[in-house]
């Protein structure tokens, strides 16, 4: 496994399985497989409705809990909730988590990212994120926040590159972590000449090679699937490097275009919206 050192000098796997839309069923054999066969970078969240079944198959799989790099996130409905930390600690059956995110800029988000720093520095969890916070959230965040975070999750791939964002996060060290990270099932990015022709070179499926493009940007990646095969071959990445002239031939298909397009009103009802998490 590869890792990158984070701006606090702790260290996160480059890749990892996510579990979004992943029945509770499907995320625990999932994540269980997964970290038997060499993972340790799992990612969920409350709004997934599934960190029980993560917590579950952390237990039941054969890595030690320190082995594994835990990531979940706030959902905003729970931003003013005092006990949100500790009931996402609980669902998850652990006592520490390694990477907790306020999941949208919605609600009162600045005391869920409050939460997260008082979390930090009590040691419930070892490091924190922001998930989509873009343009002038993350503006407004930068304003006030007492710790930096370590992480942002935002929509990532070849055709969007967030060349934009980029420029802020390194002035801080902040990683990024990639959702969207194959184009959501649009064939036009996987079916990209450059991406079948380093397939042919390399020995790998063309989505094996945007991945390992994802950790030679410096971006975690965490696709997500319930098909054991798929899981494997996405951490089958790491033996083999994109030269340099491969990845400015990658560059050139960036379109500054994204395939999700977030509306104030969407967070408006975020922040109204509860999970069911008795059904995790």
């Amino acid at each position: 496994m590869e890792y990158f050192k984070l701006n606090n000098d702790q260290k996160c796997p480059v890749i990892g399985i996510g579990t979004f839309m992943l029945t509770p069923t499907d995320a625990e054999n999932s994540v269980r497989e997964a970290l038997n066969m060499g993972y340790s970078l799992v990612d969920t969240a409350n709004a997934y409705v599934n960190e029980r079944a993560v917590g579950r198959a952390v237990k039941a799989s054969k890595k030690q809990r320190e082995e594994v790099f835990l990531s979940t996130k706030l959902w905003p409905s729970e931003y003013e909730n005092p006990n949100a930390v500790e009931e996402t600690l609980e669902r998850l059956g652990t006592d520490y988590i390694d990477l907790l995110y306020i999941h949208q800029p919605a609600g009162n988000w600045m005391a869920g990212y409050h939460q997260l720093e008082q979390a930090y520095r009590n040691g419930k969890v070892r490091n924190i994120g922001i998930s989509n916070f873009e343009g002038r959230y993350f503006s407004e965040l930068e304003t006030m926040w007492e710790v930096i975070p370590q992480f942002i999750q935002v929509e990532a791939h070849p055709y969007f590159t967030q060349k934009e964002l980029r420029t802020t996060l390194d002035r801080y060290g902040i990683r990024l972590m990639s959702w969207y990270p194959l184009g959501h099932g649009d064939k036009s990015l996987i079916n990209e000449p450059v991406f079948t022709r380093l397939a042919a070179k390399y020995g790998k499926s063309p989505a094996q090679i945007i991945l390992r493009w994802h950790t030679q940007m410096g971006f975690a990646v965490i696709p997500g699937s319930k098909n054991v095969t798929h899981i494997r071959e996405n951490l089958n990445v790491l033996d083999f490097t994109l030269t340099e002239e491969e990845l400015a031939e990658i560059a050139t298909l960036d379109k500054g275009e994204r395939y999700y397009h977030r509306s104030e009103e969407q967070l408006r009802s975020f922040a109204s919206w509860k999970p069911d998490f008795e059904t995790a």
